[in-house]
């Protein structure tokens, strides 16, 4: 019945100038509930929570929340009848402190003199229903992620929300940290806040959300009980397809191939010590805890931080690098795994995104000549099938998934001979996940390189050739692919060695370098 859902949208259409983001597309969430919001990238998740949050207004269509029809002019609206909504890129002032972040707007006073003693009282107030481990006087930019995601959970909750939608919660977080957002998460649904849970992670749909709804190009497609539904059944309503093959066939054999990258013995300010090599047509994955020095490996390599010691050789020959521009023009290319902020030129173009690493390729001479730019452009759109309303529309008009391929198909455009890619699923949903790994593998096999940086145990393990594990700044060991399993991976990553394997289940570096890594740190 009506009165059992705390909201409903009927029949919501959205347009954006060239398409429709949303075509008549309903939701039901129940008083109480942990309902998921799923779907590929570009399915319209992001534009229904823009409109449930105020910050779109639908063009058609209705809203009803606890049972009355409301239109939302902007944020503020949907604050004040009780929605909540706490974004994937969070919106913390962090020079501010978390008492002052949690009541920005609403600090309490008297006489026009802030009532400090009564905003920290309030403030620790929220954060110990959370069991929150840091003091509200805390400046914002010392907390971790996962506690600053918390400042914004406890910010909805002092506006009495009664919908709180969190969008890619854990895209950043620990497998701990996870857990720990998870019992917060049920906490506040035994208090009867409903939770609208926005993720491209099936396995913590089932494990959370009572029912998860999907989308599908802008549509509606179904709605689901978590508990009646196996992740087969939730990728088959995304992509409308089986998807019976995640990662492709390795490659057959690697070990004899022509080495193209040789790392030898580099140490930086967060790792010591790190050699391994690089051979043609091979995906090289390297495993790891959050933290443990990885992407500084290989932004080191690249010329993007610091290299202490050590040598780099490409094709055999011995590189200096003083600059990430003699890295690319030495064929060594990064993608970084913050997309956002280090990745994107967010107020461009997607052709002036993706012409950027090779602007002499579209030039004659000091002229850039914009019919080249327009051939480059669609060459890697035709490659990567990358859906786009135009090349000329703002790269931020495009879904992840799409802005990923947009910047792969940049650094592709400058022929690289080793392609390092940092966490390159992050946020990316399962469809466009297959669509990624089944490229990379095109990709060496046609000679190219590739590094894959990777959080998700899974896609490590599926993608790579051989796996190369880091704890603490330090390589524990280097396993092969073909064989390997995650107790083995988690084993070396936590510090600990395998023991009674052979040289062919795992190369590992000598007892000397070993005390190298690991001593006198």
């Amino acid at each position: 019945m009506a009165n059992d859902y705390l909201l409903e949208v009927k029949e919501v259409t959205k347009f954006f100038p060239g398409t429709v983001a949303l075509n008549k597309v309903q939701l039901q969430v129940k008083k109480g509930e942990i309902h998921s919001l799923c779907g590929e990238n570009g399915a319209g998740k992001s534009t229904l929570m823009n409109i449930i949050g105020g910050v779109f207004t639908a063009d058609k269509g209705t809203l009803l929340f606890e049972g009355r029809e409301v239109t939302l002019k902007n944020p503020r609206e949907a604050q004040n009848i009780g929605i909540g909504f706490v974004h994937q890129e969070l919106s913390l002032c962090p020079h501010l402190t978390v008492a002052e972040n949690i009541f920005i707007g609403r600090i309490p006073h008297h006489l026009d003199i802030i009532d400090s003693r009564r905003l920290w009282a309030d403030a620790d107030e929220i954060l110990a229903r959370f069991n929150a481990h840091f003091s509200s006087r805390t400046v914002v930019s010392n907390l971790t992620v996962s506690e600053q995601q918390l400042v914004e959970i406890g910010k909805a909750i002092s506006l009495n929300c009664k919908l709180l939608i969190l969008d890619e919660p854990t895209s950043s977080l620990t497998a701990k940290e996870t857990i720990k957002l998870f019992e917060i998460v049920r906490f506040l649904k035994n208090k009867g806040i409903s939770i609208l849970f926005i993720s491209h992670r099936i396995a913590e749909i089932l494990e959370l959300c009572d029912r998860v709804s999907v989308l599908k190009d802008g549509n509606y497609v179904t709605t689901m009980n978590t508990n009646e539904v196996t992740s087969n059944d939730i990728i088959r309503a995304m992509v409308g397809r089986e998807l019976t093959q995640l990662y492709p066939p390795k490659a057959e054999d690697t070990d004899h191939a022509k080495e193209i990258l040789k790392v030898d013995n580099i140490s930086g300010p967060k790792f010591n010590h790190i050699s391994f090599t690089l051979r043609e047509g091979e995906i090289l994955g390297f495993a790891g805890l959050v933290g443990a020095g990885r992407s500084e490996i290989m932004q080191s390599i690249c010329a993007l931080s610091p290299l202490e010691s050590g040598t780099i050789t490409i094709n055999g020959k011995r590189e200096v690098f003083r600059s990430y521009k003699n890295a690319i023009n030495s064929g060594i290319c990064y993608l970084t795994e913050d997309r956002k902020r280090m990745g994107l030129f967010a107020v461009m173009s997607i052709k002036d995104n993706m012409i950027s690493a090779n602007l002499k390729a579209v030039s004659r001479g000091i002229w850039f000549d914009n019919e080249l730019g327009n051939n480059l452009v669609n060459n890697y759109i035709n490659k990567l099938n990358i859906k786009i309303p135009g090349i000329d529309h703002l790269i931020t008009s495009l879904s992840g998934g799409n802005q990923q391929k947009c910047l792969l198909g940049r650094w592709l455009s400058v022929n690289p001979r080793v392609l390092i890619l940092d966490e390159p699923t992050r946020g990316i949903d399962v469809g466009t996940k297959v669509e990624i790994h089944n490229l990379l593998r095109t990709l060496v096999s046609q000679g190219i390189g590739i590094i894959i940086v990777s959080s998700e145990l899974p896609e490590v393990l599926g993608v790579s050739d051989r796996i190369a594990v880091i704890h603490e700044g330090a390589l524990m060991g280097i396993l092969p692919g073909k064989t390997a399993t995650e107790e083995e991976v988690m084993t070396l990553a936590s510090g600990t060695q395998l023991s009674g394997k052979s040289d062919e289940k795992v190369q590992v570096i000598s007892e000397g370098e070993r005390y190298e890594n690991t001593g006198n740190r």
